[in-house]
Formats: C-alpha cells, structure tokens, sequence
C-alpha cells in the first residue's frame, strides 16, 4: 500500500525526467496492468459557456441561449449531455445563466465554475445554483510556481472552501488542474480522501473532476504515473473510494490524445467525461462534444439522442457565429464525407457504404458528396451527379455515359490552362444540365 499522507516537500517535484521543458515530454512505462471496467451509467458534459468560450470572442446572451437549446435537442431527455456549466463573473454571464434556467429544460443541468476562494463562491450562494466547480490546482508547477504556496496550505485552502460549500447544501466539484504532472501519492490521493471524508461527514457526495490541463495525459496501457489516464482515474477509485459516478475527465488536446483519453477515462471507471462543442477551447481546445457522442453511441449504442442536432449547431456557429470549422473536421466539417479521389468515387458510384463511414445521410442530415478535380475522373463526375442531385437508383448517371466524358473534356480544359482549386458545385451544376436536361426538372421537382 502506497503512503497516503499529504507529503510537504521543500522543493517541487517537477518530475523532470518526464518533463525536461527543453525537450518533448517523455512517456514512461512500468510493468502496472490495469484493467478496463467501464461503469454501467457513462455520460458527457460540457464547458461550452466557460472553457471554450474562453477562446472565442465572448457569446451574447442570445448565442448562449440558442447553443444551450442545441445541447437540449441534441441531448432529448436521454440524459445523455448531463451538464453544462457557466462563469458568473459578468453581468452578461448572468443574464445567460439565468436565461438558460428559465428554459426548465431537464438536461443538460445548469453548473457553474468558480475559484477557490469565498469571494466567488458567494457569486454562487447568491444566484442559488446547487452544484458548482471549484479550482484546485494540484500540481507543484501550480502549488510552487503560480500560487507560491506549500502544498499544506494549499491543501488546507481548498479543503475550507470545500467545507463552505457542503455547509451550504451545494454540491462541491473539484476541478483537480494540472493532474497529469502532479505528485499522485504526494497531494492528490491525500487531498482526495479527505474531501471523501466530508462527503461522509455532510452527506452530499463531493464530484471529483481530473484536469489534463495541458493535454499530457496517455491512454496507453503500462504508462507510469503521472500521465497515464488509466492509472489516474483507477487510483481515485483505489485509494480514494471515489464512486465512478463522482468522476469526472476533462482534457485537452496538445498532444492529439484529447478524444482517446477521454475514453479511456470512460472505460476505466470515470463516468463522465468534458467537453466542448466543436472541441473549442485554450491552444489546441477542448474534447469535442460531437466525438464523445460518436464515442458514447459505438460504446452504449444511442438511446435515443437527436444526432441532426450536431449538423444544426454546426452550421450555427459557422453562419451565425462565423466561426470556421475546418472543413475536414471529423462530422461537422463541410469536407468531413466528401472525397475527390476517383477510385473511392468509382467506389461510392457502386455503394455509398465502400467509402463511406456510416449512413452520414440518415445520422447526421450529410450526404456523402464527391468533389471534382483533375483527379475525378469520369467515375468522379458521374458520382458527384448523383449525389448532388439525389438521384435514386432508377435516375443514376452511369460513368459509361457519353455526356459524362463530355464534362470531364471540359474539366480537363480546365486544368490544362492552369487551375489548380477544385471546381464549384454552381460551375458544375451548369455544366451538368447543359448536357442532362433532365436534371433541371429534377431541381424544379425539389424545389417545389
């Protein structure tokens, strides 16, 4: 058994082995298996409001509101995107807030996020929400460098604020920042059990939220302390008897690792997991949302949530919010279905399903669609026909036909004289009904 007593050090341990600063970090594994157990109950939540709007020109009143109905469509009283959490640092924020409160929506709950001290916390007993988020740094980068503290004092801050919160009937989450180079056994096991032991004390069931704040945390079996998710959540649940529905793993994504601990938070016994629509956030953001829907639906399959919702709140934040998705953004992404390439074309001319990831048409309101360039070839141009225009089985445009070969002379032409980008789809649908007249019934038909 590991020593479990909170372990004041003179200096921080900074585990400069791992982390040189002045080079890439180091993954270190042991011989440690830890087994998957994922809990019977897994769901998302989200920082939208606080995290990713943190990156973003702030949200009016009116774009928080709309994005929180996305959230509930999206979420369809499965309980699936659980909770959703705000500042309420502004006048603007609140407003928000309360806003959202008033909808009286079932999920996603309403949270908000505070520091740890009693200044923002009467910020939370004042607008009377029953749950909130509290910072706790927890690791010697933090306790050291940024708070100048001891890790006695430290410790002794958040376990007040804590104590403040349950003596007030509010549920206390803390929001364990930096975790992946934090002393495990040092400050956050002992840390842990006694904010466990005032969950006893007062009856109400502290949330414990891990923090890759720099998105230093790995997935991979055999890592060591302090970066293996694994380990990490396993442990709060060994040597803290911190419930799976008490946990929670919020991540970020410099090291690309964003959406695959997320779910190994997931299957070794975390059940909630944070994120983010469209993975907005600080540097390289948050854990998408949207992924941990597809996540959640290939694990538990989907009880019943609205998937349209994603594609709607998508084209919000790129039309109303000129946000820029990129385009080849895993389901949200204007290029996410749409290949180029003419062998994958020939393919998706013959069955959608060779090349396509899943009926995205069905799930999402996304027709897989077919780029032209000089590449396409004549499978290319008759695929991107029939996807176009929605042409059934019975209307289909074979690759064999003549007018096809006659467009692909054009597109040619084309980039014989120097074009280098991809062709539009107006340019294309004028060339395609100069030669298929029917189609221009087929759009009159769709119009109407």
């Amino acid at each position: 058994m590991k020593e479990l007593n909170l372990k004041d050090v003179e200096e921080p341990n900074l585990y400069r082995d791992i982390f040189p600063y002045h080079e890439v970090p180091k993954i270190k594994f042991s011989t440690d298996e830890i087994k998957v157990d994922i809990p019977d109950e897994i769901w998302i939540t989200d920082t939208t409001f606080r995290d990713g709007q943190q990156s973003m020109t702030p949200f009016t009143v009116e774009q928080i509101v709309t994005i929180f109905d996305y959230l509930n469509k999206l979420d369809n009283n499965t309980g699936v995107i659980r909770q959703t959490e705000f500042f309420l640092y502004t006048n603007r924020d609140k407003e928000a807030l309360m806003e959202c409160m008033n909808r009286g929506y079932k999920f996603p709950q309403i949270t908000t996020w505070i520091r740890a001290n009693k200044d923002d916390f009467k910020l939370v007993k004042d607008i009377g929400i029953k749950e909130t988020g509290i910072l706790m740094s927890c690791s010697d980068y933090h306790i050291f460098k940024k708070l100048k503290m001891t890790r006695t004092e430290t410790y002794n801050k958040y376990v007040e604020i804590v104590e403040e919160a349950l003596s007030n009937g509010i549920v206390p989450r803390c929001h364990l920042e930096d975790i992946t180079r934090a002393d495990f056994f040092g400050f956050v096991v002992p840390l842990v059990n006694k904010l466990m032991e005032l969950s006893n004390k007062y009856g109400i069931q502290v949330k414990i939220r891990a923090c890759d704040t720099l998105g230093l945390g790995v997935a991979f079996p055999g890592v060591e302390l302090p970066r293996s998710v694994p380990a990490i959540i396993s442990g709060l649940r060994k040597y803290c008897g911190v419930p799976s529905t008490a946990l929670e793993w919020h991540g970020h994504n410099d090291f690309y690792y964003v959406v695959p601990n997320a779910t190994a938070a997931w299957l070794h016994g975390c059940s909630a997991v944070n994120t983010t629509l469209l993975g907005i956030g600080e540097r390289t953001g948050n854990c998408p949302l949207e992924g941990m829907v597809f996540q959640y639906c290939q694990l538990k399959g989907n009880p019943g949530m609205n998937l349209h919702a994603i594609t709607e709140m998508s084209k919000y934040f790129e039309n109303s919010m000129k946000y820029e998705i990129p385009p080849r953004t895993p389901f949200v992404g204007t290029d996410f279905n749409v290949t180029r390439a003419g062998i994958h074309a020939d393919g998706i001319l013959k069955d959608q399903e060779i090349y396509n990831i899943f009926d995205t048409e069905k799930i999402l309101d996304r027709p897989v669609l077919v780029a032209v360039n000089e590449y396409s070839g004549l499978a290319g141009i008759a695929a991107w026909i029939n996807t176009y225009f929605k042409l059934n089985k019975e209307n289909e445009v074979d690759k064999k036909d003549s007018r096809v070969a006659e467009i692909k002379k054009w597109v040619d032409n084309l980039y014989e004289n120097g074009r280098t980008t991809p062709i539009t789809n107006k340019e294309l649908e004028i060339e395609a009904k100069m030669y298929f007249k029917e189609l221009i019934d087929v759009e009159n038909t769709r119009a109407s």
